[in-house]
């Protein structure tokens, strides 16, 4: 399943293709808007529903469908081929006949394993922060939106996203099942009445250090390159690339992190802080943007340091993903000054296109490693 802005004019500006594609973009946000208010108990995230400004949602989701609805026409009437035009249309036809941005909520009453809000919340966000980032500070400005391959990593971040309660699950669980015993709750009670601010810190530098190693190891071990060589197949690095991503890869790696913040026992809300700090930070050290902290990139992760770990040569470097003098106190750093990878992705390209065959492909057959 892939896809790209080709430089033909079937995709040019004012072909009413890009219209088409935010017009299905836009009806299906607000769609899916719609029918989390209606079915909150199968469609949402319980521990997020209560933090949810029910009328800033309801103002996003009536925007959503008015822009969906109206690219669709603008689609309809420049392009030949009418289905993302009225695909668009139908989307967001369909949410305004549910009640729009108006509907009632529905009843609340147990739990749901498919995060539909989770999914349309990060998107609608992300995309707005750095789909304009990319065109402001581009690292290649020549680089499309729509480029080769972004239905794939479009539905790893849907899958990821829309499979959050069972992913979160099987992150806790290892520790709490395997690592009770090394818990101390004089230890834990010590970490955990810190300041918050200093949890966090501290936080950002165990959990780092963790997946380091984690992160090395899935390029050393062969089954777990396997796994991993999901995530390096990207040929194009962009704020979505970063979401293609193997759920098994996911969960071993988040589990595996999770262990010395479970058996620490940092409070809650400084756990919390990291969340969102980490999630941000993955989706902009993969993002197409040109940016420059001088001495500072030492010490925190960048696109140009990140970028140096999907190259295409040299390969197995820069596994940090917050710190980067820990590549450095390892020796495994790369990061040759003022410049950037030529290539990116595997040589021999042995990854196929599309999510389902690279769901599929690392547990059929073995294929060649990337050193």
């Amino acid at each position: 399943m892939t896809g790209g802005l080709g430089r033909g004019k079937g995709h040019a500006f004012g072909s009413g293709w890009i219209s088409g594609v935010l017009s299905v973009t836009c009806g299906a946000l607000g769609y899916g808007g719609v029918l989390c208010l209606l079915f909150p108990s199968w469609l949402t995230t319980p521990s997020a529903r209560a933090l949810y400004p029910l009328d800033l949602v309801r103002f996003l989701i009536y925007v959503m469908l008015v822009v969906g609805f109206g690219m669709g026409a603008l689609s309809v009437v420049l392009r030949r081929r009418k289905v993302l035009g009225f695909t668009g249309m139908a989307l967001a036809t369909a949410g305004t006949l549910l009640g729009g941005s108006t509907a009632e909520v529905g009843t609340l009453g147990g739990t749901t394993a498919v995060g539909l809000d989770w999914f349309l919340l990060n998107l609608f966000i992300l995309a707005l922060v750095f789909v304009p980032l990319e065109r402001v500070i581009p690292r290649l400005p020549q680089q499309a939106i729509f480029r080769q391959g972004w239905t794939t990593d479009l539905m790893h971040f849907a899958m990821s996203h829309l499979l959050v309660q069972v992913t979160v699950v099987l992150t806790m669980l290892p520790a709490a099942f395997f690592f009770r015993w090394a818990t101390r709750p004089w230890l834990q009670d010590a970490v955990a009445s810190q300041a918050l601010p200093l949890q966090f810190v501290e936080i950002v530098l165990v959990a780092d250090f963790t997946q380091y190693w984690v992160h090395r190891a899935f390029h050393r071990v062969p089954w777990l390159w396997r796994l991993h060589a999901v995530h390096h197949s990207s040929e194009t690095l962009d704020w979505l690339a970063g979401s293609r991503l193997h759920l098994i890869d996911i969960v071993i790696t988040r589990g595996l992190s999770f262990v010395p913040l479970y058996v620490l026992g940092f409070a809650p809300p400084a756990v919390y802080a990291y969340l969102v700090f980490v999630s941000f930070l993955a989706v902009f050290i993969h993002a197409n943007v040109r940016f420059h902290l001088g001495a500072l990139e030492w010490v925190v992760a960048t696109p140009r340091f990140h970028h140096w770990h999907h190259t295409a040569s040299p390969v197995d470097r820069n596994f940090a993903v917050h710190l980067p003098w820990i590549d450095w106190l390892f020796g495994t750093a790369y990061f040759p000054p003022g410049r950037w990878p030529d290539a990116y992705g595997i040589a021999g390209r042995p990854v196929p296109d599309g999510y389902w065959r690279q769901l599929i492909w690392p547990l059929r057959r073995q294929p060649a490693r990337a050193s």
